[in-house]
Formats: C-alpha cells, structure tokens, sequence
C-alpha cells in the first residue's frame, strides 16, 4: 500500500467520523441553533464536487467516503432550514 492511499484511507476515515457524530446528535436533538447555514452549505458543496471527481477518476473510495458526507450535510441542512423556518412562523 503505497502513502497515498494511506493517507486517502486515513482522509475518508477522518471525515466520516467528523460528519456523523454531527448528523446524529441533530437528528437526535433536532437542534440547530449552533449550526451556520454557510458553512454546511460550503461543506455539502465540497462533498457534492469530491463525489463527482471521484466518479470522474474512477477513484471510489473518494466518491464513497463524499456520499456518506454529502449524505450527513444535506440532512443537517435541511433540519436547519426546517427549525429556521419554524422559528419566523
């Protein structure tokens, strides 16, 4: 195994277990107060483009690990927008 594909296995690892202890505890607690619209929206976007260069470069533990995260962000996203949207009414 040469040292880019530890350090890609390592990347994936690090940014699944960023992202789902985040989505959990929001889907838990459906708090969002904490959450900045902006920076999961980059974050999902970010997800979004790794995916699609993943498919792009056939390199699949790229797309993978960015579906798992993109997944996590766009759940975040949307509770958020749910409990932003409840608080005006």
């Amino acid at each position: 195994m040469d040292f880019a594909t530890i350090f890609g296995s390592l990347a994936a690892i690090c940014m699944i277990f960023g992202y789902l202890p985040q989505a959990i505890a929001t889907i838990r607690t459906r708090d969002t107060d904490g959450i900045a619209i902006p920076t999961f929206l980059m974050m999902g976007l970010g997800s979004l483009f790794f995916v699609i260069q993943g498919i792009l470069i056939a390199n699949w533990p790229l797309a993978v690990t960015n579906i798992i995260t993109l997944i996590c962000s766009v759940i975040i996203f949307g509770i958020k927008i749910h409990n932003d949207i409840k608080k005006k009414s």
